[in-house]
């Protein structure tokens, strides 16, 4: 019962990320403002699919490192603490600042993406 509970827990972690990663590329793509007629449609759909997709990859690398960072780390340090939620989610969001400027640097600075 306790590997399942921590199961549920990590898998909602997963799902926090993965929903930040896509706001993250929303962030980046800017908003859509392009008619759904058309070409606009064609545009409509490459947005939508790049924005889940790219989305989806950053985010589920954003879990991979939470998850890792606490199962070493913060289960240890957190043991019985009143706001280790709160110390959980705002580490959840440095290692998403860490990685938007990861692929920031990626994609404009050295132009590999």
């Amino acid at each position: 019962m306790k590997y399942l509970k921590q199961l549920v827990r990590y898998v909602l972690w997963m799902l926090i990320s993965i929903v930040v990663g896509i706001t993250y590329m929303r962030v980046v793509l800017g908003a859509n403002n392009v008619t759904k007629q058309g070409f606009g449609y064609i545009y409509h759909m490459f947005y939508n699919w790049s924005l889940f997709h790219v989305g989806l990859v950053i985010g589920l690398v954003i879990a991979l490192l939470f998850i890792l960072l606490d199962v070493f780390y913060l289960k240890k340090k957190l043991k019985n603490k009143g706001k280790s939620t709160a110390i959980r989610f705002g580490s959840l969001l440095i290692i998403t600042i860490i990685v938007g400027v990861i692929h920031y640097v990626l994609e404009k600075v050295i132009d590999i993406i």
